[in-house]
C-alpha cells in the first residue's frame, strides 16, 4: 500500500472539475482582476501595475474556476465582455492561470461562453485584438484575422468569431470535466 501512496505528496492537486460563469460575487471579481494582474502585469509585463481601463465599467466579467467537492475553490481564467457599439460586442483580456494551460480547454470554454453570452445579448458581430502566439488557437476556433496591429508594443491581429458556430444563450454557467486517465481492470 505504501508503494501506491510514494510520491503523492510532491504533487500538486489537479482539480476534475471547472465552472465557466459570469464573475457574480466579490470573491469572484477579486479572483478576476488577481489573474488579469498576474499574467498581464506580472508574467508577460504588458502594464506595469494593474491592466484596469476604462472598459471594465462596463464589461462583463467571465471566470473559470476549479471546483473542490463541486464548489469553485479557486479563478484559473477571465475574459470580459463588452458592446463597443451597437451589435457589435468585443473579447478582451483572455487569462489562463499558467499552472492550467496544459488543459487546454479552459481558454477555449471561456471564449465560448463569451462569444455565445454576447450572442445572446444580440451581437452581431464579435471581435477581439489577439496576441500573435494565440492566433491559430483563435483560428482552431472559427476566427479569422481581420488585420495585423501593434498593441501595448506587441503584435495582435485584429479577429473576428463566426457567430454561426457559437449560438446564442443565456446560461451564466458551463461546466467543464477533466478528462481522467482510463484506471485499468487487473483481472
Amino acid at each position: 500500500m505504501s508503494t501506491i501512496l510514494e510520491g503523492m505528496e510532491d504533487r500538486p492537486f489537479i482539480p476534475t472539475e471547472y465552472v465557466v460563469r459570469l464573475a457574480r460575487t466579490p470573491w469572484e471579481r477579486a479572483g478576476y482582476h488577481a489573474l488579469r494582474r498576474e499574467v498581464f502585469c506580472s508574467e508577460q509585463h504588458v502594464f506595469a501595475e494593474d491592466d484596469r481601463d476604462a472598459i471594465d465599467e462596463d464589461a462583463i466579467p467571465i471566470i473559470a474556476a476549479c471546483c473542490m467537492a463541486g464548489m469553485p475553490d479557486r479563478i484559473v481564467g477571465a475574459v470580459r465582455i463588452h458592446e463597443a457599439e451597437p451589435g457589435v460586442w468585443r473579447g478582451s483580456r483572455l487569462a489562463v492561470h499558467a499552472d492550467h494551460r496544459k488543459l487546454g480547454r479552459i481558454g477555449a470554454e471561456l471564449i465560448r461562453m463569451a462569444v455565445s453570452t454576447a450572442h445572446g445579448l444580440g451581437a452581431t458581430r464579435f471581435l477581439a485584438q489577439v496576441q500573435e502566439q494565440n492566433v491559430l488557437f483563435f483560428r482552431r476556433l472559427h476566427w479569422k484575422s481581420l488585420s495585423v496591429i501593434t498593441l501595448h508594443g506587441l503584435p495582435h491581429h485584429d479577429m473576428e468569431a463566426d457567430l454561426s458556430r457559437y449560438p446564442a444563450h443565456g446560461l451564466d454557467q458551463t461546466w467543464l470535466l477533466r478528462p481522467q486517465p482510463r484506471i485499468r481492470q487487473v483481472a
